[in-house]
């Protein structure tokens, strides 16, 4: 008897993913699209923070807030293309679609560095802080 229940068991636990059941503590989608919200604001709000740098896009620069704004309208218009926070920095906070030529990063100090590089380093940061709980 009890090598019938623990096939039963054995069965549930495997066939639970095949028939659309998610594994104990994975996230649903709902929930995996919550966080991927989530790292988006916390890209934006980065760019925003970051009141003593100029942002280069085609050339000009712009304050923070005037970066931020951009990069969510970029998002506003890109849809389903920046719904992860890896689409975002592609699709919106890259460079630009138009002319091609990359945003860029010019710090108080003469540093400039990629906008791209600048995110995924930021994102790289959160998703450890996530992982110790602590975002």
């Amino acid at each position: 008897m009890n090598k019938l229940v623990a096939a039963w068991i054995c069965l549930a636990v495997l066939a639970g993913p095949v028939f659309g059941q998610q594994a104990v503590g994975q996230p649903d989608a709902a929930q995996r699209q919550a966080i991927e919200q989530q790292k988006i604001e916390y890209l934006i709000a980065s760019v925003a923070a970051l009141h003593d740098a100029t942002f280069i896009r085609n050339g000009v620069g712009y304050d923070a807030a005037k970066a931020a704004a951009h990069m969510r309208l970029k998002r506003r218009f890109a849809g389903s293309a920046a719904s992860t926070a890896e689409g975002f920095i592609v699709c919106c906070a890259t460079g630009s679609s138009i002319s091609g030529i990359k945003y860029t990063i010019r710090f108080h100090d003469g540093r400039v560095v990629d906008s791209a590089v600048f995110l995924r380093r930021k994102l790289a940061g959160y998703v450890t802080l996530a992982a110790k709980g602590t975002p």
